[in-house]
């Protein structure tokens, strides 16, 4: 019987000796590769042959594109347009990411710490740094919220400091449990279901049945999981630009 925990391990697939072996082909890496160039294919096939009446492809790729410029709109406002394209590619590839992740054999990305780690912290690091760049020692306004009382303003500095600092944290956790914790469910009610098989296909129906339910909640679930990163990191992006709202 398998751990449920053994899909994520990360194994090498190709060893290379070049520089002591730090060039290794993990599954991790072959998967992250194979997502990009799935994100490539999706542009491409909508923009072949694309015309002002649009096609099928062309017009989910335009609807795709036109719901990510709203979340930036909504959450940023025009000033964030400038980072649409980043907001763009990060949507679709937690979304692909997760996506691959639901076949069987397959590996998920951003079911790891260290994927969805590196994607919060790099995006608030640069959006730190933007924030001073643009507005100077103004961006510390942030931290003190208009209108707070004098008394308390020490303490409200602190907390504002450090729910900003667990900003990245916090981000990356709610990628990443979720999609571990939905993975991780789905394998061991896959495991009921071909124990219950060995006894009785009649036993194994019910269990099936709870996979393939859950099977649709994470396809749900890799859709919103997506959308959350992407809304948050506008919201974030809002408060480098506007630092004093």
């Amino acid at each position: 019987m398998f751990s449920p925990l053994e899909q994520f391990e990360v194994d090498i697939v190709s060893p290379c000796s070049f520089l002591g072996g730090i060039f290794n082909l993990t599954n991790m890496a072959l998967f992250l590769l194979l997502s990009s160039v799935l994100i490539i294919l999706i542009f491409g096939i909508s923009l072949y042959n694309s015309d002002l009446d649009g096609n099928n492809y062309q017009n989910s790729a335009e609807g795709l594109s036109n719901f990510v410029l709203d979340i930036v709109k909504q959450q940023a406002g025009r000033s964030g347009f400038a980072f649409y394209p980043l907001f763009l590619w990060v949507f679709c590839f937690i979304a692909v990411n997760n996506f691959v992740g639901l076949f069987p054999f397959s590996f998920t990305t951003t079911a790891h710490i260290v994927v969805t780690l590196s994607l919060a912290l790099s995006f608030n690091i640069g959006f730190l740094i933007y924030g001073f760049v643009l507005n100077g020692f103004k961006f510390l306004k942030l931290f003190v919220p208009s209108g707070a009382p004098a008394p308390l303003l020490p303490l409200i500095v602190v907390i504002e400091v450090v729910s900003y600092l667990i900003r990245s944290f916090s981000l990356a956790l709610r990628l990443f449990a979720n999609l571990m914790a939905g993975h991780t469910l789905l394998h061991i009610l896959a495991g009921f279901v071909v124990v219950a098989a060995s006894f009785s296909l009649v036993l194994s129906l019910v269990p099936y049945v709870l996979v393939f339910f859950v099977g649709v909640l994470e396809v749900g679930i890799s859709i919103l999981q997506a959308y959350v990163f992407t809304v948050l990191l506008a919201i974030y992006l809002n408060d480098s630009i506007h630092p004093g709202h």
